[in-house]
């Protein structure tokens, strides 16, 4: 866990890590059978080349989603997690390497203490934003 986590919150504190290097076809086709889902935009390179007008398959968006949250999670561990979501903003592609940025917006008095509002924005290689998300967390007691 990052040390930012416990005494000093503060408001505008951030974290940034890699979710993945290089991603690979062999990702997106694992997660697609992880998950079930095989849209051809997915798993078919002529398709989503040919027909969906992409420059090449593309990562699912839950995948994308979910290397976010297993980020955060490294940083705040499963048990102080009282939400997540957020919106895909661009197609991740074969190649691309994924950061996100952690970023404390808000502590506020909840009810068992205090929780913590935290946007996460995930970006491609480009620094383009493909996943812009928020989450609230209970921080530690004192």
């Amino acid at each position: 866990m990052s040390e930012f986590w416990y005494e000093g919150i503060a408001i505008g504190d951030t974290v940034t890590g890699c979710l993945v290097e290089d991603l690979s076809r062999l990702h997106i086709a694992q997660y697609a059978g992880a998950s079930g889902d095989f849209n051809s935009v997915h798993v078919d390179e002529r398709f989503a080349v040919e027909d969906a007008g992409r420059p090449s398959v593309i990562g699912h968006g839950m995948f994308t989603m979910g290397l976010t949250a297993t980020f955060l999670t490294s940083l705040v561990g499963r048990g102080p997690l009282l939400s997540f979501g957020g919106r895909f903003l661009a197609p991740v592609l074969p190649g691309d390497t994924l950061s996100c940025t952690v970023t404390v917006e808000d502590v506020i008095l909840g009810d068992r203490g205090r929780n913590v509002v935290i946007r996460l924005e995930t970006s491609n290689s480009e620094g383009t934003a493909v996943f812009d998300g928020t989450a609230i967390v209970e921080a530690p007691a004192h």
